[in-house]
């Protein structure tokens, strides 16, 4: 299958119609090739902005009257039209945003098993009853939608993050005013159509796109009732900020420096190959990616030399071509604010360990291992601090595990941690003593599950965990019913 060739129309979908914007000219372009348009079309105003959140308004209260497996219907049905056009879309997203057609398609699917679970939410249990200490009474806590909930999404998993947000919101009963990355608008669309397929009523879903300045519109918004954020930590506070000045409910998803820990009991090929996929996966585009890597000293060579011989296989470019591995960066800025990062890196300090090939344009930069010098140097240097977005990973030596866990702790984040150990007393401690919100032992630190718990710890997570029943948390809020007859 080719790519079409057909530049799409980008649209707004506000109260159930699908409508040009009355904003700027905006555009959607390959991440590997700048120059070849995938989408282009005017933005939203504000005005529309606020005609997306009456709409939602409107629609919610016979929304939240709508059976829950009638919700969860709608949600099935348009999960098997996700499934149907999975080759298609993930194509699409790939070109994009930039991950492998492989890895865009399993997104596209990603999201499609997301819709299916929450569309089954009717089936678990709905609320809590407790015993009363007086007689005759029970004492019932049942959830309730919050109402108009705001969703603002990333660029890097343009539908995966957008179904794990939009699908709690709608199955538990809110509306839902959609904005997502400016440079991803086209998988956005892909999933309002897909739900609009499914049978979604008008005004239950809207979807605005423009830049970022939107989302001042969003938290200004008096029909505002929650905000569901995923970015970066500078933004994700102002609004979670911005949500308390008003007393409205702000999740948000932020910032990850992640590391992976291999310790000197580890299995070195299986930790090498799960550290490779942990960094270099979707070209380190993941908030949960490896970035940093503490070796014990005793191991580190060894592992090295079997790292970057996986690497040396490893084939960065057209994200569209089967045989590669690795695509390129969202877009030119972001490759080159990484480059100059590896830059600033090495002048304090670190040195090259590792820097493989990639196609010479904008958009690319090759796989990139750093090892920073020992002590404060290391602890004090930019690629062990900064988050890059990119597929650099720095390396630091250790002795011993309490090391090891001390070094894996020294960031603001507290997303997603991998520690590899054949040491099942040293994995249990690490369950319990590291701040993170996600650990995985002797598997790479990126992935999520839509059945369980998704957030982090510390300056990654504000607000209660995305996924699975946790989602509820969210999503609605309770009332405690003192029930006698």
């Amino acid at each position: 299958m080719e790519l079409s060739t057909t530049v799409a129309t980008l649209e707004h979908y506000i109260n159930g119609a699908w409508v040009p914007g009355d904003g700027g000219r905006i555009g959607s372009t390959a991440a590997a090739d700048q120059s070849s348009i995938l989408a282009e079309g005017t933005a939203a105003s504000t005005g529309q902005v606020a005609a997306a959140f009456d709409a939602a308004r409107t629609a919610q209260k016979s929304w939240a009257a709508t059976p829950m497996a009638a919700r969860g219907a709608i949600l099935a049905k348009a999960a098997g039209y996700l499934t149907e056009h999975a080759e298609d879309f993930g194509a699409e997203l790939a070109a994009e945003e930039g991950k492998t057609r492989a890895e865009g398609i399993g997104e596209v699917l990603r999201a499609a098993q997301i819709l299916t679970y929450y569309s089954s939410e009717s089936e678990r249990a709905a609320g809590t009853v407790f015993q009363s200490p007086r007689a005759g009474e029970q004492i019932l806590v049942t959830h309730k939608p919050l109402g108009v909930i705001g969703v603002i999404t990333p660029f890097n998993f343009p539908i995966g993050i957008p179904a794990w947000k939009i699908a709690p919101a709608l199955v538990f009963g809110n509306t839902v005013v959609f904005k997502p990355a400016s440079l991803v608008p086209l998988l956005a669309m892909r999933l309002v159509q897909a739900l609009e397929h499914g049978g979604l009523p008008a005004g239950v879903l809207n979807l605005v796109i423009g830049p970022g300045a939107l989302g001042d519109a969003f938290i200004a918004n008096e029909q505002l009732d929650g905000l569901t954020f995923t970015g970066s930590t500078g933004v994700g506070r102002k609004l979670c900020a911005a949500g308390a000045a008003r007393g409205i409910p702000v999740q948000a998803e932020m910032g990850g420096k992640n590391a992976s820990v291999v310790l000197a009991d580890a299995d070195l090929d299986l930790a090498s190959e799960q550290v490779l996929f942990g960094a270099f996966r979707s070209t380190g585009q993941k908030c949960t990616a490896t970035s940093r890597l503490i070796l014990d000293e005793s191991i580190a060579d060894e592992f090295l030399a079997k790292l970057t011989g996986r690497l040396a296989q490893w084939v960065t470019g057209d994200p569209l071509d089967p045989s590669v591995h690795m695509g390129p960066l969202v877009d030119a800025k972001a490759a080159t604010s990484a480059a100059q990062g590896i830059e600033r890196s090495l002048e304090q300090g670190a040195t090259l360990n590792y820097r493989g090939q990639a196609p010479d344009t904008g958009s690319f930069l090759a796989p990139t291992i750093l090892e920073l010098p020992d002590g404060e140097a290391g602890r004090a240097n930019c690629a062990w601090q900064e988050e890059f977005f990119a597929p650099i990973l720095a390396v630091r030596r250790v002795n011993g595990w309490q090391e090891a866990f001390e070094a894996a702790e020294d960031s603001e984040f507290g997303l997603s941690l991998a520690l590899f150990t054949s040491n099942l007393a040293l994995a249990l401690e690490a369950q319990q003593t590291l701040d993170v919100g996600i650990l995985h032992v002797n598997s790479e630190s990126a992935g999520a599950d839509p059945h369980v718990p998704f957030g982090g710890a510390k300056a990654s997570g504000y607000g209660p965990k995305e996924q699975g029943a946790a989602a509820r948390e969210f999503y609605t809020h309770t009332t405690t019913t003192y029930l006698r007859g």
